[in-house]
Order: structure tokens, then sequence, then C-alpha cells
């Protein structure tokens, strides 16, 4: 499917507010109703749209952490890979994984209670033998800047 302007503003807008009805999203994209609804649930079935969910402001829920480590594997065939991922994807904490080109091969992303419960959720995998060769974390200070939308009208504006 080849998204078009109207489909992009779609996107655009549901990324702004999920919630938001879609008489009042017809609106904002210059539809009507019916065909707007049409695109929206096309788009879910294309997969463009994942899912919907509630954003956190997590400096409300108390004393967090959040942490980026670096992490690099001893070796690197595809199954060291997918054991890694295995036992990451099982982590609670670990909120995003990247695999990246550069000087290591994961960045992973892990909101935690504190310094301690990171360590014992890195002590964990270390024991647990999933090809971690070695980690570098860093801790984030503060977060000036947090979006939670894709530039989807700069991506597409090619």
């Amino acid at each position: 499917m080849k998204l078009d302007k109207i489909d992009i503003k779609i996107l655009s807008e549901l990324q702004k507010n999920g919630r938001i009805s879609n008489v009042e999203l017809a609106e904002l994209v210059y539809l009507s109703p019916s065909p707007c609804l049409m695109r929206v649930k096309k788009l879910q079935a294309e997969g463009f749209i994942t899912g919907y969910s509630a954003q956190i402001d997590v400096s409300k829920l108390g004393q967090t952490l959040t942490i980026f480590t670096e992490v690099t594997l001893k070796h690197h065939q595809q199954n060291d890979f997918a054991r890694f991922l295995t036992a990451i994807q099982k982590v609670d904490s670990v909120i995003e994984c990247h695999l990246v080109s550069g000087g290591y091969d994961y960045l992973v992303k892990f909101v935690t209670a504190g310094i301690s419960e990171y360590q014992t959720i890195m002590e964990r995998m270390i024991e647990l033998d999933i090809g971690i060769d070695k980690y570098f974390s860093f801790v984030v200070l503060k977060s000036p800047i947090v979006k939670s939308h894709l530039p989807l009208d700069a991506i597409f504006d090619r």
C-alpha cells in the first residue's frame, strides 16, 4: 500500500491523539467520517497502525532510573543474536533494543526503580550466559527532549 497525503495526515493526527473521535479526525483531514474510518481501518489492516496506548509521565511514578546500555556480544553468528534477543525480550525493564552499527552490537534502553535493580538485571543476564562479552552503561540524568511521535511530514516529504 502506498500512502498518500491524507493517509500521512491521518497517521500524524492519530500519533498526537489516539483517542480522537472519527468525526474530529475526519474534519482535520478534510474527509467525511465514513471514508476517514475506512482509511483508518485500512491503515490498521496493512500494519501501519499497530496499536494504541497511553503515554505515561515517568516522573509522576516516583523514583525511576533510565539507562542506555551498549552491549557487545562474544560471537556474531545468527544463533548468538537470536539467543540474546530471546533472553532480553523477557526483561520487563527493557523498553527498547536496537541492533546498531559501530563499535558495539546493541543499544538497550532500561527503565528501572534504581541502580541496584539495574545491576541485578545485568548480573542475571551475565549469569545466564546469553553471549554478552561486555557492556557499558549510561545513566540518564535528564531528558530535555522526548517525543512520542514520528516526523511523518519530513519522512514522506521527499
